[in-house]
């Protein structure tokens, strides 16, 4: 892998950390949280390498 690409994953799971740390803090909206899911799961599938 290059450069580019460690960078890239490295990006995707910071963010993915990112909104991790805000879903679990999230007590109040269940609405936010599903929005929290929604983008979690691209993210996550991303980083596993699943298409």
């Amino acid at each position: 892998m290059g450069v580019i690409m460690i960078l890239y994953y490295l990006i995707c799971a910071y963010i993915l950390g990112l909104l991790a740390w805000d879903f679990v803090r999230e007590k109040k909206s269940v609405n936010d949280m599903i929005l929290y899911l929604l983008v979690l799961i691209p993210l996550l599938l991303r980083i596993l390498r699943i298409k």
